[in-house]
């Protein structure tokens, strides 16, 4: 029979409490729970059946769905709404009591539950090359669901339902938002290389991107960057995401690397040297955001984390950055439930936003609203906010995700994404690499999305 604990159920109130804008009493009794609005004596609003799935960590459970509009709903985007653990959900999925009370036929906070702590990925071995947990091994891409918000939509009905059962309640109302990242793995393509390195990129220059331009001036730039970026530097495209952002009213965050743990994987620079630290100072000025960007080896250990925070943090100071919010993501989105959670959150940090797929854009947590953290191995909650990433670039252009280049069709993607997190009146987080705005096809694609 499952069971939520005391520190899950005033978790979950947390999270109902921010979501609605007022604060909710969830009672357990046996197989059930009982939400109560704490402003309210009256009335209370039943889930007679918790799915056992929701507190397990497993993908191998069917999936259902249910007509919201067929039952006088408003569903958010207007379709039928996923019913992870319930094949067969009944036509009277919400139905009222004979006391006046409502009861709801699926577990909507044991899926919240489930989505938002993801519990479905602790201990799993299905991982991809960098020890990931793909969206492909996930329960929401293998039942067609993965590019929906589902949690956002049941407690939208959920609200809705809360909406009916104390109708002098006014809900707490959500606006749509939209968050630009950049990770920053390769701030120069010339500038870092070792001679070796940079023959080799002047090859690919002229052979595989037929740049002939860039590939003369590489030596040129890469011996004037000792003290600055060089502004000819194909990948130096910080000062025109600024740009963009600010014609927007949008604020960039550049995440940096700030340690090596891998010969290959990492980057090249260090955070102390004089151009980061120029380009750091430069980002601040301009009123945008530094966070972090751990390590390739650091997302199984907590003091490499710390560490590498406490470097940004030292250099930040020395450079006169101040900033409320500490925040970041971890390097190719290597990602361990709960040990990296905890990292973060050990180290002192505000936020993260890794919580997406490389592999596949959608939503990973199934929300696109901001949220605390909480650990569903030691039942506790934390102080560090997950901020889900909805979409990263190479996961919808890349020719090893989907493909789709700097095309319509990847601006069509782009777009579905964003009016679902439009509709869900969420954050649509986007995280789009300084190294990966090197033509003009793709800089007019990133200009369309904003």
């Amino acid at each position: 029979m499952p069971q939520f604990s005391n520190q899950a159920l005033d978790w979950l109130s947390s999270i109902l409490e921010e979501r609605f804008g007022h604060a909710f009493t969830l009672t357990q009794s046996q197989n059930s729970l009982r939400l109560s609005l704490a402003i309210s004596p009256q009335g209370y609003i039943l889930f007679p059946r918790l799915e056992t799935a929701f507190h397990q960590s497993r993908s191998d459970f069917p999936c259902g769905s249910w007509d919201a509009a067929a039952a006088g709903f408003t569903p958010v985007l207007g379709e039928p709404l996923p019913t992870p653990a319930m094949p067969h959900p009944p036509a009277r999925l919400v139905e009222p009591t004979e006391h006046g009370d409502v009861t709801i036929h699926y577990d909507i906070l044991g899926l919240t539950y489930w989505m938002l702590t993801r519990l479905e990925e602790v201990g799993r071995t299905d991982l991809d090359e960098h020890d990931r947990f793909p969206a492909t091994s996930s329960h929401a891409y293998r039942h067609g669901y993965l590019e929906r918000p589902i949690v956002d939509e049941w407690l939208d009905l959920l609200g809705q339902v809360i909406k009916r059962q104390w109708p002098e309640v006014k809900l707490k109302q959500h606006r749509f938002s939209m968050k630009v990242s950049h990770d920053v793995d390769r701030p120069t393509r010339y500038g870092y290389q070792p001679l070796k390195g940079l023959v080799r990129t002047m090859g690919g220059d002229i052979l595989k991107r037929r740049d002939f331009k860039h590939a003369l001036l590489a030596p040129w730039i890469r011996l004037n960057s000792k003290k600055h970026l060089h502004p000819k530097d194909p990948y130096n495209t910080f000062d025109w995401i600024m740009d963009q952002s600010e014609k927007h009213g949008l604020t960039s965050a550049f995440y940096f690397i700030c340690g090596q743990t891998h010969p290959t994987k990492d980057a090249l620079y260090n955070i102390e040297d004089e151009p980061i630290r120029h380009l750091i100072r430069r980002i601040h000025d301009r009123g945008h955001e530094v966070g972090l960007h751990p390590s390739y080896n650091t997302y199984q250990s907590p003091k490499l984390i710390a560490g590498e925070a406490k470097r940004l943090r030292a250099v930040c100071a020395e450079e006169g950055v101040e900033q409320d919010i500490w925040g970041g993501r971890m390097h190719y989105l290597r990602w361990e439930t709960p040990t990296t959670l905890n990292a973060w959150n050990d180290a002192g940090m505000n936020y993260d936003s890794t919580l997406g797929y490389a592999d596949r854009p959608g939503f990973r947590c199934g929300t696109c609203h901001e949220y605390s953290s909480f650990d569903a191995l030691s039942q506790q909650p934390l102080s560090l906010r997950i901020r889900p990433l909805i979409v990263m670039e190479c996961s919808v252009m890349a020719p090893q995700y989907l493909g789709l280049g700097a095309s319509n069709a990847a601006l069509d993607k782009f777009f579905q994404l964003k009016s679902k997190c439009h509709s869900a009146r969420g954050c649509y987080t986007v995280l789009w690499h300084n190294s990966e705005l090197y033509s003009s096809a793709i800089k007019k694609l990133y200009k369309n999305l904003l």
